[in-house]
């Protein structure tokens, strides 16, 4: 953890470089700093796209169908969500193997409150929220407070929180859930035509910040690309967006006579929504640059003036609290919340997300968009092991051999940046 404060910002920029004039450019540019380190998202991209030429080869019946493009993007919605929180927890060097039965605890208090004390369903996920909010207070305090270990915390964490869901379910019990709200975000798609006028905003609002960014930049004399990239860029997010837009709104229903299934699950807008939140949180704001300081290096941040522990504190209550958010996402797949609720290779499966994604464990490194990458490539190596009737043994060696590939891109980078000045 060698940066400088201004070096942590995610948007520094040395202003005496030339800007690049075209795509030529921007490519020789983008070039020189994967050279010199910074590959950000690069290995975990180029990843995802060799497992799906791969599956899809090996596959093209099942592995390529719409049916099971969507259920891919459902099932990974919930781990890709803690490893939103993660990230948060990630960026400042600190750990937190608690999350996935903090998703579980204040889902089981999502089903106590809505289920058997039958109030509405916002209260409910209100009181999941502040479940998990009160979990990550009790984390931070520790870690950032008392000074103790966030492995060792989390870990007793993580111990304590499947007891006391446990506790609350009992050995073998359920909780169910019935409101019909909480139970759609996951078993509903949107109708087709507010997809695509979803899309279509989507591409606006890219193509409005992203051009605001470029101009405001260039008037106060920042280096910046041209507008050419910029359209590049915008071509491609529509590209894409544009084809899984209309991969989800065909019919999947195997009997569309009997029942038909099309549009886009419920669930993504809703990660979207929270993706756009917290890019915001952490580009955007004072917080978000704190935040990237005390990872990049702490003690350079606390002479600056930035209250480190205070920082700290508020990651692991971010963290705990979006895993909240999770545990509602989990109970809405299954329809209840049970013991093994969030248990598992949930915690493993997120935190694998967020690194392989790109966000470093060095601190200092990472975007929540990672944590949708990485959330994929994981879900994605899951799927189609399964569609290959591969056993779960070999899914988690393939699994973990992915993880230490990503933290050994994300040392070796580290090592390669420091080695040609940019760290």
């Amino acid at each position: 953890m060698s940066q400088t404060l201004s070096e942590a910002e995610p948007e520094a920029t040395d202003v005496t470089a030339p800007a690049p004039t075209g795509l030529g450019d921007a490519w020789r540019d983008y070039v020189s700093r994967v050279r010199g380190g910074d590959v950000g998202p690069l290995p975990a991209i180029l990843g995802l796209a060799a497992l799906l030429v791969v599956f899809s080869a090996l596959r093209p019946e099942t592995f390529t169908n719409s049916f099971n493009f969507a259920n891919l993007l459902i099932q990974s919605a919930p781990v890709i969500v803690i490893a939103m929180g993660l990230v948060f927890v990630l960026l400042i060097g600190e750990i937190d193997l608690s999350a996935g039965f903090t998703a579980g605890v204040a889902g089981a208090m999502l089903g106590i409150v809505s289920t058997r004390h039958d109030y509405p369903w916002w209260i409910g996920i209100l009181v999941c929220l502040a479940t998990g909010a009160v979990i990550g207070l009790v984390i931070g305090l520790l870690v950032a407070r008392v000074g103790i270990p966030s492995f060792v915390v989390t870990l007793a964490g993580f111990l304590a929180l499947q007891g006391l869901l446990l506790k609350i379910i009992g050995e073998g019990g359920t909780i169910r859930i019935q409101s019909e709200t909480v139970l759609a975000i996951m078993a509903k798609n949107l109708p087709v035509w507010l997809g695509w006028t979803l899309y279509v905003v989507l591409i606006v609002a890219y193509a409005a910040v992203t051009f605001r960014q470029l101009a405001t930049r260039r008037s106060r004399g920042l280096v910046t690309s041209s507008p050419t990239v910029w359209l590049a860029k915008v071509a491609c997010m529509a590209v894409l967006l544009g084809v899984c837009t209309y991969y989800l709104s065909i019919e999947r229903s195997r009997n569309a006579a009997l029942t038909s299934i099309k549009g886009i699950p419920i669930v993504i807008p809703v990660v979207l929504v929270l993706l756009v939140l917290f890019t915001l949180l952490l580009n955007r704001t004072l917080f978000g640059r704190h935040v990237y300081a005390v990872g990049g290096n702490a003690e350079a941040a606390r002479r600056a003036g930035i209250n480190v522990a205070r920082i700290r504190l508020l990651c692991f209550i971010l963290c705990s609290t979006i895993a909240a958010a999770a545990g509602v996402l989990l109970a809405s797949r299954v329809n209840s919340v049970t013991p093994s609720t969030g248990g598992g290779e949930t915690l493993l499966y997120a935190v694998g997300a967020a690194v392989i994604g790109g966000t470093s464990l060095f601190g200092g490194k990472g975007r929540p968009v990672d944590a949708i990458i990485g959330g994929l490539v994981v879900a994605v190596v899951a799927n189609g092991m399964g569609l290959l009737n591969k056993s779960a043994a070999v899914v988690y060696m393939v699994t973990g051999g992915v993880l230490l590939l990503a933290a050994g891109v994300d040392a070796l980078s580290r090592r390669r940046a420091a080695a040609s000045g940019r760290v």
